[in-house]
């Protein structure tokens, strides 16, 4: 039975490093075309990352086209950073005794990363719906900046998961000192 855990974990682990390297391909992809638009060809806000088209706001406004930006690039660069402390969590965990202060933390982390995403992704909406009723019509924005009940429901999911895991080593701790 532990053999079959161990490697599950270890696809777990081969998976998450899979997705944490395409989502840094992807921040580096989406921040070297951003540079691209701002300073050698502005015709390069076409198309940013796979069909996201800010050309509209960048002749609008620099400013909004910025800050745009940052609100979209702020949730893939925090997944990748949530798909790290995975792979931490991965590399961390003792079977034996899973209950430990440092999963608890990386738990408390991932729950806090994730709570950032949702917040990050509420923000850009918002601020993607006070420039459509200034009359951006941006088609392609949705689909990038989407997502943010999904992260809050998986941040307060981990939350509760890591007050079981303090649970778990206050439970833990007792019992090594009756033994």
């Amino acid at each position: 039975m532990e053999t079959k855990t161990k490697s599950v974990l270890q696809v777990m682990k081969a998976l998450t490093w899979i997705v944490f390297i395409g989502l840094c391909i992807k921040v580096g992809a989406m921040l070297f075309s951003f540079f691209v638009s701002l300073f050698v060809n502005p015709e390069a806000a076409k198309d940013l990352y796979l069909g996201l088209n800010l050309s509209e706001l960048f002749n609008f406004s620099k400013l909004h086209y910025v800050n745009m930006f940052i609100l979209v690039i702020i949730s893939p660069i925090l997944k990748a950073y949530l798909f790290f402390l995975l792979i931490k969590v991965f590399s961390t965990i003792n079977l034996k005794h899973p209950f430990s202060s440092a999963i608890r933390l990386l738990l408390s982390n991932i729950s806090l990363v994730a709570l950032s995403i949702g917040m990050s992704s509420v923000i850009a909406v918002s601020y993607y719906g006070w420039l459509y009723k200034k009359g951006m019509l941006l088609y392609s924005l949705p689909r990038h900046i989407s997502g943010s009940s999904e992260f809050l429901f998986f941040a307060g999911i981990i939350f509760i998961i890591s007050l079981i895991f303090k649970r778990g080593i206050e439970m833990q701790s007792e019992n090594d000192l009756t033994v």
